[in-house]
């Protein structure tokens, strides 16, 4: 498309258009002046068609009138021009009115549904949706893979009959109404989207394609020659991927000892629920409750992980099936999605890394296209995507010459390691030292713009040829679209065409919910099917880069896959981090969840989608994930009773079409949105000039648009959590679609983690808060999908997902209850243990410990990923998860909203610099009062224990072991109270825990509520004192 690299904006329902950086001065210009002419009776604009000329209505006078107003004409009014009074004659495509028949000329209304001579017609151009006429609608119809010529009568397909609109931007009835396939079965019932149907049509294309194959065989009379375009049985043909279970003998003890740990989970409750401690019956009770949650948890995240697997696969028949020799790459195309909100919290050079990293992706460029969602309308972010678009020019070139890893320069130039290993050309040294001074020149530029941003103007930013920035009110904007590299006559400094980059901001105006991340992600997916119409994309976060320039074809060999792809929604990478010390202190790298429990997701349905990098409002995302677009799931539907399992027979019944106002509910009213919703392949549409193209795209991006359809709903990015991520995917489960998790050996993506405690506090709370939020809306996993495809093990992960932040009350109590032991000198077992008792004590630890080693094996996880897991699930629960809790509670029974802000990323002052930094948060009071009430519990347990005599210690050793674990699990506090390398807690953090602590200590001793209140207990001490 030829933008000529000029900024456009403008808000649909305003009825304005912007273009920036023309070469007149830039101004706001109403759609009129775009179409040229105006409607003299309704006011409207009149309609450009697609071969560029304006709609006319009367042949006689050409009295300006728009297609609206010249049909309702037709249909109510006089059916006469209102200028020269001349009749008006049926216009191809337009409803049939009475009269119609005494017209000479010939009568096309039985070739209005042929497709084949059909060219894809969008008529634009106007401030309300534009119509579409099935004459300019092309839908192609499946027959042998290829297109039919006609549709018979047998056959079922979506067909847009004509409508006719009004100026208030509402539509009439179309003239063919709407009915079922099966008149007593309504259309909603038949899944359209859905994995069964897919199925059904996969299997009717298949027979149909045999049939095929079985004549092309009798019609050859050499049967010793085969036709070239005849499946074989060659390299290109085999699966593009396989599963390999894991080896029996890793994967079959661990199974076993998963059921001997749930035996002895029943020993030991029997033992716990009847032997209670008499003295302290309020600490057994409340231990015994505890300890049955931890139980519960403990299945529903242990039983999904019963059956992991590990994928590979093969990219030399990816290849060779689809990119053959001669002949342009079959390869299907990628809209890349990168959002980011605020350019000071995450920065623009941060951002730049990544889309240079995508645009220099090794994968056809004509079929990459790389869209920026700017949600914060920053012109910061703006400024710096166009250096970044000059600096492509040298840098994609140069990486596809080298073949060089990672494709980011910031980190490409950090590798320490032998550069010139494999690099045998003799250029390669001066062209890399040219091009990291090069890179060096780019980063003074974009750190010159940071610097300038830090001090907004009080009129707001300007821009180069004056025109003010359309977002300086981030609340009250424009939607800016800007296409920066993918127009004609811009490409690198070899010549060679570069990949689409487009800047998008959608508009934003008082009144109007936006959903955040959901929103502007919802927002991408209909600009991309406008512009470009990729059948599939990846979201990234704009602190994720792709660190294996193969990864869009290792996630194609799951999606393009013949036998197997036609069931993938989506394909999830694990996540990776750079910027983390080999310690690992506060568990960003999260390695036990990427490498073990989406393993074993894997083997059921498919991995949770956990959305990729930092978001504001996100959850576990920091991964890539390549998903099957769902707007792919509104496919048209070919023959769909010949689809049917069994049905061979092909005359059946003609068809109903779907109406355009139940197309328009689901999608929106933007015409050009909902025919790409039906290009199964997808790609642009064609024949379309580029204005019209631009205001369309305009339109999907305006405030209102999702009004009163489905976006959020079923279409998109589901919206009611700050984790969409999780609650799309879980929806695409319950539809029955299966997910693919994907590890190749280099690493796919890797991200930024945040740099302190606080931050990674702040960002599992807004994980949690979006469990919360699901948990108590009507898309939780505990009632919300049966009777659809998802499967009980994958239920069980996702009810884990949302009910875990519920955990964190049991376990802030747990961990208090070794402080009030040691205080009072009470525990919550009995004092006399039988044999029985520690034989089902060290049965349980033990199946605990061979559980972890078992899953450390097969997962090929280290112990101290696996410990500092422990820890942040410990130190997660008692601080963030409790806050999201009652931060949960608080949305949905008393309405009161939480805003997150989104968490920093990268450092400047050198290399973990401000990892262990800590920050005021009320997030770390809770868990330093914890620590603090624990070692003053042992304190007082040992003094205790001293002044009582050697029988003393026996009952002290395990309430002390339970005070140890505690802190053991709180370490990273404790290390930050006793002072590091870095800062300290600070002062008030401190200050609060004591106190919180003092009163909680000295209310104890005044309430005792665990001790009998009968009053001391005497026992004769065997003294004789009157001697």
């Amino acid at each position: 498309m030829n933008t000529g690299g000029r900024l456009v904006a403008g808000s649909h329902n305003r009825n304005e258009f912007v273009l920036i950086n023309a070469e007149e001065i830039g101004r706001i210009k109403s759609v009129e002046e775009v179409s040229g002419e105006k409607c003299q009776i309704c006011g409207d604009e009149v309609e450009i068609t697609v071969e560029g000329e304006l709609f006319v209505a009367c042949n006689e006078c050409a009295f300006p009138a728009c297609r609206t107003c010249y049909e309702y004409e037709r249909k109510e009014g006089t059916q006469a021009c209102p200028h020269c009074k001349t009749r008006y004659t049926r216009i191809k495509g337009s409803p049939r009115v009475e009269g119609d028949e005494e017209e000479d000329e010939i009568d096309d209304l039985e070739h209005e549904f042929d497709y084949e001579n059909a060219e894809a017609s969008v008529l634009s151009g106007s401030t309300r949706p534009a119509t579409i006429s099935t004459q300019g609608l092309e839908i192609p119809l499946l027959k042998y893979g290829g297109e039919d010529a006609k549709i018979y009568c047998d056959q079922h397909a979506i067909i847009l009959p004509p409508f006719s609109g009004h100026g208030d931007g509402t539509h009439q009835t179309p003239t063919v109404q709407p009915r079922s396939m099966v008149p007593k079965k309504d259309i909603a019932l038949y899944g359209y989207g859905s994995v069964a149907w897919k199925h059904r049509m996969e299997e009717w294309k298949r027979r149909q394609s045999d049939k095929l194959q079985v004549v092309k065989h009798h019609q050859n009379n050499d049967k010793s020659e085969m036709e070239p375009d005849m499946p074989m049985m060659d390299e290109g043909r085999q699966p593009l991927s396989r599963k390999l279970p894991i080896s029996s003998s890793k994967i079959n003890p661990y199974r076993l000892v998963i059921i001997l740990r749930l035996v002895v989970l029943g020993f030991f409750f029997h033992y716990r629920i009847l032997h209670h401690v008499p003295n302290a019956y309020g600490l057994w009770m409340t231990s015994v409750i505890c300890e049955i949650w931890f139980a519960v948890s403990w299945i529903l995240h242990q039983f999904p992980k019963w059956h992991p697997v590990e994928r590979e696969t093969y990219l030399d028949r990816l290849s060779l099936r689809y990119e053959k020799d001669g002949k342009p790459s079959e390869l299907a195309s990628v809209d890349v999605f990168v959002s980011t909100v605020d350019p000071m919290k995450e920065p623009p050079l941060i951002t730049a890394n990544t889309v240079l990293s995508i645009l220099a992706v090794d994968y056809p460029v004509d079929k990459v296209s790389c869209y920026v969602s700017d949600d914060g309308a920053a012109m910061l972010t703006f400024e710096a995507l166009s250096e970044t678009s000059e600096f492509a020019r040298k840098w994609v070139p140069f990486c596809k010459k080298f073949s060089i890893e990672p494709r980011a320069p910031e980190w490409y130039f950090l590798q320490k390691m032998d550069y010139l290993k494999h690099k045998v050309h003799p250029a390669f040294v001066r062209e890399r030292r040219e091009m990291k001074r090069e890179y060096e020149e780019f980063k003074v530029r974009i750190n010159r713009l940071v610097a300038m941003a830090e001090k907004v103007p009080e009129d707001g930013w300007t821009m180069q040829d004056g025109t003010p920035w359309p977002g300086n009110n981030v609340r009250d904007h424009p939607g800016m679209i800007q296409v920066f590299l993918g127009h004609d006559g811009l490409h690198d400094v070899e010549g060679n065409e570069l990949p689409r980059l487009v800047y998008v901001s959608q508009e934003k105006r008082p009144g109007f919910e936006h959903h955040n991340k959901a929103g502007a992600m919802n927002a991408l997916v209909r600009v991309s099917a406008v512009l470009s119409n990729a059948p599939y994309f990846l979201n990234v976060d704009c602190d994720h880069y792709i660190n294996n320039s193969k990864a869009l074809r290792e996630a194609m060999c799951f999606m393009m896959d013949p036998t197997s792809g036609k069931e993938v929604g989506y394909v999830q990478f694990p996540q990776r981090f750079d910027g983390i010390d080999r310690h690992d202190r506060y568990c960003n790298r999260n390695v036990v969840f990427f490498d073990i429990n989406m393993k074993g997701l894997d083997g059921l349905q498919g991995p949770m989608y956990v959305g990729t990098g930092k978001r504001n409002g996100g959850k576990l995302k920091k991964h890539k994930k390549k998903k099957l677009k769902l707007r792919d799931t509104s496919k048209q539907i070919h023959a769909l009773e010949t689809i049917e399992e069994g049905i061979e027979e092909p005359n059946i019944v003609s068809p109903p079409p779907i109406s355009q106002e139940k197309l328009e509910k689901k999608f929106g009213q933007s015409p050009v949105f909902v025919v790409s919703t039906l290009l199964e392949d997808g790609g642009a549409l064609k024949d379309v000039s580029s204005t019209s193209l631009l205001k369309e795209a305009i339109h999907v991006i305006s405030s209102g648009y999702e009004d009163k359809t489905e976006w959020g709903k079923e279409v998109g990015w589901i919206y009611g959590s700050v984790t969409e991520d999780i609650l799309t995917g879980f929806k695409m489960h319950c539809h029955g679609w299966r997910s693919v998790y994907c590890m190749p050996k280099r690493a796919a993506f890797k991200g930024s983690a945040p740099i302190n405690l606080s931050d990674r506090l702040n960002q599992v709370l807004r994980w949690a808060f979006g469990s919360v939020e699901i948990l108590l809306s009507k898309h939780c996993p505990m009632w919300y999908g049966y009777g659809g495809g998802l499967k009980c093990l994958e239920r069980f992960s996702y009810i884990n997902a949302v009910v875990y932040p519920l955990a964190s009350i049991p376990l802030i109590v747990y961990c208090t209850l070794p402080a009030i032991c040691l205080l009072t000198g009470k525990f919550i077992v009995p004092d006399e243990i039988s044999n029985y008792a520690i034989a089902v004590f060290m049965a349980l630890f033990i199946s605990i410990a061979l559980t972890s080693i078992l899953e450390m094996q097969w997962g090929r996880v280290g112990i101290d990923d696996w410990w500092r897991n422990e820890q942040f699930w410990v130190i997660g629960g008692v601080s963030s998860h409790l806050f999201a809790l009652v931060q949960g509670l608080l949305k949905v029974l008393g309405g009161v909203s939480t805003s997150f802000t989104v968490t920093s990323k990268g450092g400047d002052d050198g290399e973990f610099s401000e990892l262990y930094m800590f920050k005021w948060t009320s997030l770390l009071i809770l868990p330093t009062t914890l620590l603090i009430i624990n070692m003053v519990g042992i304190v007082v347990g040992i003094a205790d224990a001293i002044n009582n005599g050697y029988d003393s210690w026996g009952p002290l050793f395990g309430k002390l072991f339970f005070a140890v674990w505690v802190i053991m699990h709180l370490f990273p506090f404790l290390k930050g109270l006793l002072g590091g390398k870095q800062q300290r807690v600070p002062t008030v953090v401190v200050i609060w825990s004591i106190l919180l602590a003092s009163i909680v200590t000295l209310l104890w001793v005044r309430i005792n509520p665990f001790v009998s209140t009968d009053g001391p207990i005497l026992e004769i001490c065997g003294l004789n004192c009157d001697d």
